[in-house]
C-alpha cells in the first residue's frame, strides 16, 4: 500500500456532510462571480434543491478570460494531438479566447442567444472545443452527440435539444479509414421533426463535402470574414441555475434522457476536483483520454483544466494501432503531462499487444506522476500491470454521466490514502454514499446491495432530465425515497472502501444466490494468459441463470484455447466455490465494445439468451457481434 503523507481526506469529508453549505461556498471562492451566491443552497428549488441559487456567473470568462486578465495569457491552454491526421497544433489562453470570441460572435449572428441550444455534431478537433465554450460564452445550452452515432441517435436528439443550428464537421478520421459526417447528419436533420435554422461546418482536409444550399454554412469562411470584420462577443450572465449543456445518455429506445447540467454548480466542482482529487496544479499539463462526446471528455478535456488554468491534452488517436502500443506513452512523454486519465478497457487492450510493457521503456516518463483509470470497473490485474510497468500510483475512480464528476476516488491533492485493487477507494467530499437492501436500508460491511447516494446531490450533478422531471423521478428518486439511485451495485467494506462490481443488472441469481458478476471477471483476468473478459447471466431452465464467461487470450499465447477456459472454470470454482455454477468459458477473439471502451454486456446476454437484439448505437465494430453469435452456437 502506497501512502504520501498524511491524508487530510477523513477530515475534509467529515466537514462536507456536516456543514455542506460552508463546505461548498469555501469551494464557490475560487470561482469569478458576476453576483455571488447569498443563498448557497436552496431545498425549495427543483427536485431536490438548487445550490447557488441567485448568484451570477459566465462559464467560459471563467475557463479563459480570467486566465488571460491574470497572467496566463501565453501558456498553453489546449494541445491538439492527432496521429490520425498527422499533426499536432497548441492554442494559448490568448489564442483560444480569440477564438471563442470570434466564433460566439458569429453565432450571435445567425440570432443564437441565452436559452437557446445548440447540437454538436463533431470529431475529436480544436474547434469542437471552441464552439463548446462559444456556446458557453453567450449563454446558448450545447448539446454534444457522439460524432459518428447513426442519423437516428441523433435525430432523436435533435428533436429532443430543438437546437436552432448544429455544429458539424465532413468527416471523423479512424484508424484505416473515414466516417463521413455530412451524410449521417443530413438523413438525422431529414428524420427530425425539428429542423435547425441553419448548420456550420468544418470541411476537413481529409475529405470535403457538398454544402446543403440554403442552410449549411463554411466554418472557414464565417471565421475569416468575422476576423475581418473584427467582430468579438462579450460574456453574457447566466444564472448559476441556467443549463450550461445538455448531454444525453446512450439509451436507443423512445425518448432520450437528457441529463442537465447547471453553470455553477459545475464550474464549483470541477474546479475543486482538479488539485483535490487529481493533485495536478494550475499550469501543469494534464491529459483526459476520452472523447468530447461523452461526459469525461466534457468535465476533463474541456472544462475542468481549463478552470483550473492548466494544459489539456485533445488526442484523436487510439491507445493501439497509431501506430503502436506505445501512442499513449509518445503523448505523455513528448508533452510532459503529469496526470493521465482513461479507461480501464485501453490499458487492457495495450496489455494485450504489449504484455511485457516494452513500448514504456521507450519513452520518457520522468514528469508523470498520477494515472487515473474511470469508465468501467478497473479489473485488479489490469491495475497491477500498470503498476508495475509504470511506477506511478494507478488510481481508480467511479462517477456517471449524471453526476458530471468522481462519486468514489482517492484524493491526491490532499494526501493519497491506500490502495485497495478492485476499489475506487472512498466516498468524495458531497457524496453520502450508501449500500442499502429492497427496501432502503443501509447494509453491513461486505453486504452486496444497491448503491445509492443520499440527497441532495453535491454541485455539478444533475439537477433534472432536459423537459422531463417527472421522468428523473422516476428514473433516479422514486425507488430509494431520500436517495439518487446510482443503478449500480456492490458493498462497503470494514474501512468504508466502497467496491462498485458492476449494474444492478449485472448481478445475477444462481439458484437463490445473488453473485457479483464483476467479481467473476476479477477471478478470470487474474489467469496469467487472459487480456480481457466479460462475465454474464444466460438464462438456465433449472437454476433461473448461470455465468458465461468470455475470454480475449493476450497476444502470443501458445496453449490451446481449451486448456486456458479449463483453467479459468477452474480458477472460479476454487475461488467462489461450486455456488457459482461457473462452467461455462469460451474463448473468442475480442469482445463487443462501445467506441468509448465499455464491454456491451447486455447486447452478449441477449445473443446468448436468444432475445430479440438491435445493434447499439455507439458499438465500434457491428462484426464483433456475429463472432459472439458464431462462439456461441459452436459451444452451447
Amino acid at each position: 500500500m502506497n501512502i504520501q503523507g498524511k491524508s487530510r481526506y477523513h477530515e475534509v469529508y467529515a466537514r462536507s456532510l456536516r456543514d455542506p453549505e460552508g463546505f461548498w461556498a469555501e469551494a464557490a471562492r475560487e470561482i469569478d462571480w458576476i453576483e455571488p451566491a447569498r443563498k448557497i443552497f436552496d431545498p425549495a428549488m427543483g427536485l431536490y434543491g438548487r445550490w447557488f441559487s441567485d448568484a451570477v456567473v459566465n462559464t467560459c470568462y471563467n475557463a479563459l478570460d480570467r486566465h488571460v486578465a491574470g497572467g496566463r495569457a501565453d501558456q498553453t491552454a489546449l494541445i491538439h494531438d492527432s496521429p490520425l491526421a498527422g499533426r499536432i497544433s497548441k492554442f494559448t489562453y490568448a489564442q483560444l479566447l480569440h477564438e471563442v470570441q470570434t466564433l460566439a460572435a458569429v453565432l450571435q449572428d445567425f440570432g443564437v442567444g441565452k436559452g437557446d441550444r445548440v447540437v454538436l455534431y463533431m470529431p475529436m478537433v480544436p474547434e469542437a472545443v471552441v464552439a463548446m465554450l462559444a456556446c458557453a460564452r453567450i449563454g446558448a445550452v450545447h448539446s454534444v452527440v457522439f460524432g459518428g452515432f447513426a442519423a437516428k441517435e441523433l435525430a432523436t436528439r435533435i428533436d429532443d435539444a430543438k437546437p436552432k443550428l448544429i455544429f458539424s464537421a465532413s468527416c471523423g478520421l479512424e484508424p484505416g479509414r473515414l466516417v463521413q459526417y455530412k451524410p449521417l447528419l443530413d438523413e438525422a436533420i431529414r428524420l427530425s421533426s425539428a429542423k435547425p435554422g441553419a448548420c456550420i461546418i468544418l470541411q476537413r482536409p481529409q475529405q470535403a463535402c457538398e454544402l446543403t444550399a440554403g442552410r449549411d454554412h463554411d466554418w472557414a469562411k464565417l471565421r475569416t470574414d468575422a476576423i475581418a470584420s473584427k467582430k468579438s462577443a462579450a460574456c453574457v450572465p447566466v444564472k448559476a441555475t441556467d443549463p450550461l449543456y445538455i448531454l444525453y445518455t446512450s439509451g436507443t429506445t423512445g425518448k432520450p434522457k437528457g441529463v442537465v447540467r447547471d453553470n455553477g454548480g459545475h464550474l464549483v466542482a470541477l474546479k475543486w476536483s482538479m488539485f483535490n482529487l487529481y493533485g495536478v496544479k494550475p499550469g501543469e499539463v494534464w491529459w483526459c483520454a476520452s472523447d468530447i462526446g461523452w461526459v469525461v471528455g466534457h468535465s476533463y478535456i474541456v472544462y475542468g483544466p481549463l478552470f483550473h488554468g492548466t494544459t489539456s491534452i485533445m488526442y484523436e488517436g487510439k491507445p493501439i494501432g497509431t501506430p503502436d502500443a506505445g501512442a499513449f506513452w509518445r503523448v505523455i512523454s513528448e508533452h510532459k503531462a503529469v496526470a493521465f486519465f482513461t479507461a480501464p478497457t485501453a490499458f487492457r487492450a495495450i496489455k494485450k499487444e504489449d504484455p511485457e510493457g516494452k513500448f514504456i521503456r521507450q519513452y520518457d516518463l520522468s514528469q508523470f506522476r498520477t494515472l487515473f483509470l474511470a469508465g468501467e470497473r478497473a479489473d485488479p490485474p489490469t491495475v497491477e500491470w500498470a503498476e508495475q510497468r509504470l511506477k506511478v500510483p494507478v488510481i481508480d475512480h467511479w462517477w456517471q454521466t449524471e453526476t458530471g464528476w468522481c462519486i468514489a476516488g482517492n484524493p491526491m491533492g490532499l494526501g493519497q490514502l491506500p490502495v485497495k485493487h478492485g476499489s475506487p477507494t472512498v466516498p468524495m467530499p458531497g457524496y453520502q454514499v450508501d449500500v442499502v437492501d429492497e427496501a432502503a436500508r443501509p447494509l453491513p460491511p461486505g453486504g452486496m446491495g444497491s448503491i445509492v447516494i443520499k440527497l441532495p446531490l453535491p454541485p455539478g450533478c444533475l439537477p433534472t432530465l432536459w423537459e422531463q422531471d417527472e421522468r428523473c423521478k422516476e428514473a433516479y428518486f422514486n425507488e430509494f425515497p431520500g436517495y439518487y439511485k446510482t443503478s449500480d451495485a456492490g458493498y462497503k467494506d470494514e474501512d468504508g472502501y466502497l467496491y462498485v462490481m458492476g449494474r444492478t443488472d449485472d448481478i445475477i441469481n444462481v439458484a437463490g444466490h445473488r453473485l457479483s458478476t464483476g467479481g467473476m471477471e476479477e477471478i478470470l483476468a487474474s489467469h496469467p494468459d487472459v487480456a480481457e473478459c466479460a462475465v454474464l447471466g444466460i438464462k438456465d431452465t433449472v437454476k433461473g441463470e448461470v455465468p458465461c464467461g468470455f475470454l480475449v487470450l493476450k497476444a502470443g499465447v501458445t496453449r490451446g484455447a481449451a486448456e486456458v477456459e479449463k483453467d479459468v472454470v477452474a480458477l472460479v470454482r476454487e475461488k467462489l466455490g461450486p455456488v457459482a455454477a461457473f462452467k461455462l468459458a469460451i474463448t473468442v477473439a475480442r469482445l463487443p465494445k462501445t467506441r468509448s471502451g465499455k464491454i456491451l454486456r447486455g447486447t452478449i446476454k441477449k445473443i446468448a439468451d436468444g432475445e430479440p437484439w438491435t445493434i447499439p448505437a455507439t458499438i465500434e465494430d457491428p462484426k464483433v457481434l456475429d463472432e459472439i453469435g458464431e462462439a456461441l452456437k459452436r459451444r452451447t
